[in-house]
């Protein structure tokens, strides 16, 4: 199951977990709680569906229950071996495990076949040979009944033979589909003969090229629900309506087994989008670099980002669980990642953008080992030693050569304190002849300062990082924005094109910054707070050093807190 229990998970309390209390309480299904994952191996997760994991996994390890991870892989032609993989590893990733309880729908094909057969003989399904766009027409609208097949009537032993036939592949694809025999002038929609088969003609994973007939997923999933004895079928809101028909399905064939079904509100996250199939387009069509782009919301992604499993478990956990649809802000997700990086990341000095400092009156062989906090949240982290020499890098932003007003960092003829070291004053600015760019800047240093203190009580108004030129090593940086412009770049109102909001300036690389020492040989995926500029993670998928930026130190979500507080 699972390996830890969801953060908090303890006190969690929403409209699922009392209907199961309930349940419980009244020992239906003698007490027991089974709960399952079910993703269609067709593209990697996101945050939505780290929701459902958590919301299923949780559910099950709270009431000494178990969660199944099942993959519906009924449609071979979008699903590939890669995306049952990468599932797998992000939800072990996220601190979760089905043990020796995973399966897959085409665990089940030769027996969902019979469930059709069965239908068949009630006089409950028909072999339809109309094409999908005559049988969208003859489906209705919401306020017209729909239009009976003129197959629909043909015998049960007509329809066991071209059933038998579609499944020994005497038919081009798309030539006919089985259809369930309800309701033509149904009010749903779903419920007015639905197709249960359709004919494809392509090679599946598992099964290699056994079947040339695959279930739709609204007749396979509900009765690998029932198989697998499934008490509470947890799934999203967009299914509300697909429960008449899962419903009907398991009375008609009597199955034993009859899961509960639950919807609740998937998941909206703002600046970005959550439709696979949008996900798959941006990824085809390059405009991100592949599944696992730390621009994106799968979790391969926010993992490559920097982003922490329990900052994920906690980030589900706030959000809650609620019946309606709703927007979250993307500022507090990374509320949470940097809640969580602000406590376990070592501190480090990093220049993005150098420019160079030589202190004039310091010794030019003298190279100090200063001492450096590692983290200020956990004592036990320790110190590390830091080297100090004549020439060093700060950040081009750290200096204006006229500054506007409230700009406390380094001026000409200023002083400002560098962390862990000394006050320093600009004396001189150095520019190149013929762009006018300044390429150095000439300073002193006070050593009677070392540590950062004045023995004199003088204060200084800012605090600058740096790194040594002579030690420092050099790395690349990349900081990623949102993905989009907008807040909700799936609304179609101002828009022709989802795509038409994607931020051209979502990812800027600087090639040429300097990191302290102590970060040589820095694993992948490690993370770290750069002091003053944010929190940045070891890029897992290149040999040189290259960091991504995780989150930036200001925290959006809690100024909005703050904000709704003062109301």
């Amino acid at each position: 199951m699972s390996k830890l229990n969801s953060t908090n998970s303890a006190t969690s309390s929403d409209f699922i977990r009392n209907i199961i209390a309930e349940d419980i309480k009244a020992n239906k299904n003698d007490g027991k709680v089974v709960t399952r994952f079910p993703p269609e191996p067709n593209g990697y997760l996101h945050i939505g569906h780290a929701k459902s994991i958590c919301l299923n996994f949780g559910i099950a390890t709270e009431n000494n229950g178990i969660c199944n991870l099942r993959f519906d892989d009924t449609n071979p032609s979008k699903e590939d071996v890669e995306y049952v993989e990468s599932i797998k590893s992000d939800i072990k990733w996220l601190g979760f495990d089905w043990n020796n309880r995973l399966f897959y729908t085409s665990d089940y094909f030769e027996q969902l076949y019979r469930f059709a057969v069965q239908l068949i003989n009630k006089g409950k399904a028909y072999v339809c040979d109309l094409s999908a766009g005559e049988i969208r027409k003859h489906r209705g609208t919401l306020t017209e009944s729909g239009k009976e097949s003129p197959y629909r009537n043909r015998s049960v032993e007509k329809n066991l033979n071209l059933f038998e036939r579609m499944r020994a592949g005497e038919f081009e694809d798309g030539f006919c589909v089985l259809r369930a025999k309800i309701d033509m002038s149904a009010p749903n929609l779903i419920m007015r003969d639905p197709a249960l088969y359709r004919i494809r003609r392509v090679y599946h994973h598992r099964t290699g090229y056994n079947w040339c007939i695959y279930p739709m997923y609204d007749f396979s999933h509900c009765l690998s629900d029932s198989i697998e004895g499934i008490t509470h079928s947890i799934c999203t809101l967009e299914f509300e309506n697909n429960r008449s028909l899962y419903d009907w399905l398991l009375d008609e064939l009597e199955m034993e087994c009859h899961p509960q079904q639950i919807e609740f509100a998937r998941l909206n996250l703002s600046y970005t989008v959550l439709s696979k199939r949008k996900l798959v387009e941006l990824v085809e069509k390059g405009h991100v670099n592949g599944w696992d782009d730390p621009r994106m919301p799968t979790l391969s992604g926010l993992r490559r980002r920097g982003y922490t499993p329990e900052s994920i478990r906690n980030f589900c956990d706030r959000i809650g669980v609620a019946k309606r649809d709703s927007m979250v802000d993307m500022a507090m997700l990374e509320y949470c990642v940097r809640e969580d990086l602000n406590k376990r990341a070592p501190r480090v000095m990093a220049v993005l953008r150098p420019i160079k400092v030589i202190i004039d009156n310091y010794p030019e062989d003298l190279v100090e080992e200063l001492d450096a906090i590692n983290n200020p949240e956990d004592p036990g982290m320790g110190t590390r030693k830091v080297p100090f020499s004549r020439v060093l890098y700060i950040e081009q932003e750290d200096f204006r050569e006229d500054p506007p007003r409230k700009f406390y960092r380094l001026a000409p003829g200023r002083e400002v304190r560098l962390r862990y070291a000394y006050f320093i004053t600009c004396v001189e600015v150095v520019k190149d002849e013929h762009t006018g760019e300044i390429i150095e800047l000439h300073c002193t240093y006070d050593h009677r300062t070392k540590g950062g203190d004045s023995p004199d009580g003088r204060k200084v108004k800012a605090t600058l990082h740096w790194v040594s030129a002579a030690h420092s090593i050099e790395a690349e940086v990349r900081l990623y924005d949102h993905l989009f412009t907008t807040v909700n770049p799936g609304d179609k109102k101002e828009a022709e094109d989802f795509k038409d909001w994607l931020n051209p300036n979502s990812l800027e690389i600087l090639t040429s910054c300097r990191v302290e020492p102590s970060l040589t040989g820095a694993a992948q995926e490690s993370r770290y707070q750069f002091e003053r500029l944010g929190y940045f993670c070891v890029d897992s998928s290149d040999n040189k050093l290259v960091f991504n930026r995780t989150v930036t130190l200001r925290d959006t979500w809690a100024k909005i807190q703050k904000a709704q507080k003062k109301r």
